[in-house]
Formats: C-alpha cells, sequence, structure tokens
C-alpha cells in the first residue's frame, strides 16, 4: 500500500519511520504547507516523495497529522476518494473532528489519538520509537467501514502500539485531564515567572523541577490552541478541578495545617504508583 502523510512534523515524520519498514507499506508519500518541512522530510528520507494534495488523494492510506482546525478543514477536501481509502487523523481532540466528517466519507475516516509525544516539533523532531509502546486511543470505530477498521488496526498493531477503543465525548474528557490541562498549567507557570523573576536569576537559579514542569511550554502555540478551542468545555472543567485543589492546598498552607498539608502532598504520591 502506499501511504500519504498530511503533516511532516513530529508526528507525521515519526509515524513515517515507524511504518517504513512494514511489510504492508510499499511506499510513502507526503505532502505540507510548510514547503521548508517538505524539503527537511524529504532530506531526512523521512519521505520518498513530495505529492500534490490532489495526488496523493488517490492513496490506500492518508494520514492526517497536523493540528486539529486543520484535520477539520483537510477532510472537506478528502471529498471524492476511493471507497477503499482509508483516512486517519491523529488529533487530540475526537468528537468536534469526527462531528465535522460527511455522511459520504464516513466509512473512509478512523479517528485516532496516539498518546505519545514530545515538546519538539518540525521534520528534525521525527524519532523512530515515538509511537513504540504507546497507547493509541480509536473513537467511535463502529461507524468506520471493516476495510479501514482494519487497515488501521494493523498498522498501529504492527508498529506495537497498544489499542484501546472509547466513545469521542469519553476521550475528550479524559484527555482534558491528562493531557490538555497539564499543557496549559506549563503555559501558566511559564508566564507567571518570566513576569515575576529576570532572565538571569531564571537562567541561574531554574533546577530539575521548574524545568520539569515548565517542558511543556515549549510546545506549539498553533497547535494547542486549536485543541483548547475544540476541548473548551471539557478543559473548563477540568481547570475548576484543579483550581479547587490548589485553592485547598493554599489555604492548608495559610492556615499553617502543615499535617494536612503533608496528607494532601502523600495522596499525591499515590498517583506514581499507578504510573509506574
Amino acid at each position: 500500500m502506499t501511504v500519504a502523510i498530511i503533516g511532516l512534523g513530529l508526528m507525521g515524520g515519526s509515524l513515517a519511520m515507524a511504518i517504513r519498514k512494514l511489510p504492508m507499506i510499499r511506499s510513502i508519500v507526503g505532502f505540507d504547507h510548510n514547503k521548508e518541512h517538505e524539503k527537511e522530510a524529504l532530506a531526512l528520507k523521512l519521505v520518498d516523495k513530495i505529492v500534490s494534495f490532489d495526488e496523493l488523494k488517490k492513496t490506500d492510506i492518508i494520514i492526517l497529522a497536523i493540528p486539529v482546525d486543520a484535520i477539520i478543514a483537510c477532510l472537506k477536501e478528502l471529498e471524492g476518494v476511493s471507497e477503499k481509502t482509508t483516512i486517519i487523523d491523529l488529533g487530540s481532540t475526537k468528537e468536534k473532528i469526527i462531528r465535522s466528517v460527511s455522511a459520504s466519507l464516513r466509512k473512509n475516516f478512523v479517528a485516532a489519538h496516539p498518546m505519545t509525544g514530545t515538546e519538539k516539533f518540525g521534520p528534525g523532531a521525527a524519532l523512530e520509537d515515538l509511537y513504540h509502546d504507546k497507547v493509541v486511543v480509536l473513537c467511535d470505530m463502529e461507524d468506520s467501514g471493516e476495510h479501514q477498521q482494519e487497515i488501521a488496526v494493523r498498522l498501529f498493531s504492527q508498529i506495537h502500539m497498544r489499542l484501546i477503543y472509547m466513545h469521542a465525548h469519553e476521550h475528550d474528557l479524559h484527555v482534558a485531564f491528562i493531557s490538555h490541562m497539564p499543557h496549559l498549567i506549563s503555559y501558566s507557570l511559564a508566564n507567571a515567572v518570566l513576569h515575576h523573576e529576570a532572565h538571569e536569576n531564571i537562567l541561574n537559579l531554574a533546577a530539575g523541577g521548574f524545568r520539569s514542569m515548565s517542558r511543556l511550554a515549549k510546545s506549539s502555540p498553533k497547535m494547542w490552541g486549536d485543541i483548547f478551542r475544540q476541548n473548551k468545555t471539557h478543559l473548563l472543567d477540568s481547570l475548576s478541578y484543579f483550581e479547587n485543589e490548589l485553592a485547598q492546598m493554599k489555604k492548608l498552607i495559610q492556615q499553617e495545617d502543615w499535617k494536612g498539608l503533608d496528607q494532601k502532598m502523600i495522596d499525591a504520591n499515590s498517583l506514581h504508583e499507578i504510573l509506574k
């Protein structure tokens, strides 16, 4: 099969590296609105060639590795592909994207969210093992065609991903807490420090804890702005829960209730029993 990857940055480039040796893949072609990304992806041998948008519509599998608003716009341009074509998006939101898919294209479409990534972007950020042993969430699969379901499952399984099935609404609710809220908090933390501390103090005093918490603030504002807009309702709910937790800890400090604060921190430690 020939795979077309739209978006040749971290996610698209890494997927190209991961699938290149699969028996089911004959060739990989690419397309990106950023022409420098196209040149870089070719130079790095992430794709075999760059094609026009009309050419990529004739391929067997089309991967949408672009920001979530761009996915919605792109799906409108993919009308008229063969009934055997499989279109897979890698967006971090699912409900709004799925609602945007036309009835004529719905069987072609598979809504996927690989739970992986880094704060870096562009073709040079691509990693061969980015997807290995990571979770991919497949949403509302019962509405995809049988052929498209089979192709998506084969593709993700063969690059050693762990498949989880969810409804789109459930997915967006969970990722608001586990992914989207942490990114927004990281941006907020970075701005709070930038507005309060001189650059030389940040450079001299920033240690592992601050660097870890602010790492996500290096992520693409364009990509994350789209995600925040699409998942606004669930994101605001998750932020309300976070604000409540933060207010409780602030109150414990104000009241010098160090025992109560210790218990809050012990409770938080239990998260890493789940994650280990």
